[in-house]
């Protein structure tokens, strides 16, 4: 629902760098705008995320994590499917200035959340995973929102 309203009050698909960038492969937005934007979403995020923290009792729930109910590789591709429907409604959205807009988008937020949620928190959102990670420190299985390569497990000592 908030999703939709954001959508609704200020419009457009460039709500988070995962959409930032699918306007920068389309060039439907410049290179100085689409790192203006990516600057600013993090940005947001992790203040947002300083603010939950200093609120809430317990800052564990904020972290994005791969489940135990899968690996890292299941997480990753639950999180690239929830993203690529997502950016799928934006442009969509995007296209047909419709009042119905933000329904649709909230939808496909909604939607990929049930979906990927169980597996990797179902972020779709790289800001929305940075910014808590930034915050609480905890990094682990952070690339499976950004789509990174995954570091090789240290060797105890």
């Amino acid at each position: 629902l908030a999703a939709g309203g954001l959508v609704c009050t200020l419009g457009g698909p460039q709500a988070n760098p995962a959409l930032t960038l699918a306007l920068l492969c389309t060039r439907k937005l410049s290179a100085l705008r689409g790192a203006a934007g990516v600057l600013a979403q993090c940005a947001g995020a992790t203040l947002a995320s300083a603010a939950a923290r200093a609120a809430l009792p317990d800052d564990a729930s904020l972290v994005t994590r791969v489940s135990a109910m899968g690996t890292a590789g299941t997480a990753l591709a639950w999180e690239t499917f929830a993203t690529f429907q997502l950016a799928l409604a934006a442009f969509a959205a995007a296209e047909h200035a419709a009042p119905q807009a933000g329904l649709a988008l909230g939808s496909a937020v909604a939607a990929g959340a049930l979906a990927a949620g169980p597996f990797s928190g179902g972020s779709m959102n790289p800001a929305r995973s940075v910014g808590p990670a930034i915050v609480t420190g905890v990094w682990d299985d952070h690339w499976v929102s950004w789509g990174h390569p995954r570091a090789p497990p240290e060797s105890p000592s």
